[in-house]
């Protein structure tokens, strides 16, 4: 295989004059064979590597033969060469295989621990995924020195790589490694991300965007990276499961410190999303008199549709012809307000579709509404809360929405004004 165009890096620092740079998704499935094609010992299922301060290095091939068979564990020093037709060790020291793979404490599965997994990328722009693992074999060691987070990259796990003009998008490994040794070796799964000096530069959206991909250990590690100003801001820019989530592995001192950062409409937006438990622990740490007027604001979330909904709305039958209907709303008996829509219905008032009266106005005029009407209609029920017609209408853009009941009767509509005006709403779901 021929080396790529890059000056390679020693751990020490100097340049490595002889060397050969392997992407991991070419040798992964390679035949492994004990010194000549005529003893093959299998295929390549994972390279083990061991976690370091600087480059990881390969410590042994992985082999899995499948059928309740044993692995194979070959160290890296019994690897003799490799080749495009297959990687060549020296033969087992005793029988026919190598004794089975024995994970030990730091060590790391390229395929299962790190392919695919998330890391932010170095520009604070966007979360990536590792496609590809670019590797560099110099004097009998080899080591990770890039990961690769292109669309290439993950064509080439598929092999196809050479189908696609992209070209690779390596990113240093001493810019992905894991928050430390320890966060590593504790876990079944590596989650990567940037160093942790880094993390408390980027904006607290990117940051929230990756701490919604990790979960448990990587989540909290993440975070607890934070200061007290931005994991405020992180967690009111993460999403509500998340968010629950974070909030249940604080410690007290720590939540105390994080809420301290929020507002008055902040707090009472991640309270409104928490457990009724976390509701109350959170509460507690607060002043007395802020957690006072927090309550009053989580009493306008708790507001249901049927006490704030109106009669200000337009319906007629679907048999109605469009320009029938329009002279009926020029007529000048309803509120301005009121004719956004027309809501189509039938007997007993049974709600049938929707019609946005600046479609009315374009369709002709003997057209039965029935025909333009859309179906079936956003729809919400009485005991719907103020913050359950808020997402509604940060999602659909409607300037009302209609109420029914349990058997699609119009009880009446929600103005968008008489659900926002005034609300926390929540900037993002």
């Amino acid at each position: 295989m021929n080396p790529t165009p890059i000056q390679p890096v020693k751990p020490n620092g100097a340049v490595a004059r002889d060397y050969h740079a392997y992407y991991f998704s070419e040798l992964l499935d390679r035949r492994v064979y004990a010194e000549t094609v005529k003893k093959p010992l299998g295929r390549l299922s994972d390279l083990v590597v061991r976690l370091s301060e600087t480059f990881p290095d390969t410590v042994g091939l992985y082999l899995e033969h499948g059928w309740g068979k044993p692995t194979e564990f070959i160290p890296w020093e019994r690897v003799l060469k490799i080749d495009p037709d297959g990687i060549f060790v020296q033969a087992p020291p005793a029988g026919d295989q190598y004794p089975p793979f024995v994970d030990q404490p730091g060590w790391m599965l390229l395929n299962e621990h790190l392919m695919g997994k998330t890391i932010l990328d170095m520009d604070g722009r966007r979360t990536e995924v590792v496609n590809d693992i670019h590797l560099l074999e110099s004097q009998k060691r080899m080591i990770i020195a890039h990961v690769d987070v292109s669309f290439k990259g993950f064509l080439k796990k598929w092999g196809l790589g050479r189908l696609s003009p992209v070209k690779e998008r390596l990113i240093g490994w001493r810019y992905v490694q894991p928050l430390s040794l320890e966060d590593a070796a504790a876990s079944d799964t590596v989650s990567l991300s940037i160093t942790r000096n880094s993390i408390r530069e980027l904006p607290a959206e990117d940051l929230a965007d990756a701490l919604e991909e990790l979960s448990g250990r990587q989540q909290q590690a993440v975070f607890s990276a934070l200061d007290s100003e931005k994991a405020a801001d992180t967690l009111l820019e993460a999403e509500p499961r998340a968010q629950r989530q974070i909030v249940a592995a604080l410690r007290m001192d720590r939540a105390r410190s994080i809420l301290s950062e929020m507002s008055l409409p902040q707090l009472a937006d991640l309270l409104s999303v928490l457990p009724l438990d976390d509701q109350r622990d959170l509460m507690a740490l607060l002043p007395p008199e802020l957690a006072a007027r927090i309550k009053s604001v989580l009493s306008e979330h708790e507001t249901e549709a049927a006490s704030i909904m109106s009669s200000r709305y337009v319906a007629m039958a679907g048999t109605t012809p469009v320009g029938e209907a329009l002279a009926h709303l020029r007529e000048g008996k309803y509120e301005h307000d009121a004719i956004s829509y027309i809501y189509i219905v039938g007997e007993g008032d049974v709600l049938q579709g929707v019609v946005d009266v600046r479609e009315a106005l374009l369709a002709p005029s003997d057209k039965p509404l029935a025909e333009i009407m859309v179906a079936p209609v956003v729809s919400a029920e009485g005991n719907d809360t103020r913050d359950d017609l808020a997402e509604l209408f940060a999602k659909y853009h409607y300037r009302m929405i209609p109420i029914v009941d349990a058997k699609d009767h119009v009880l009446g509509v929600v103005h968008y004004n008489d659900v926002m005006k005034g609300l926390v709403t929540r900037p993002r779901t």
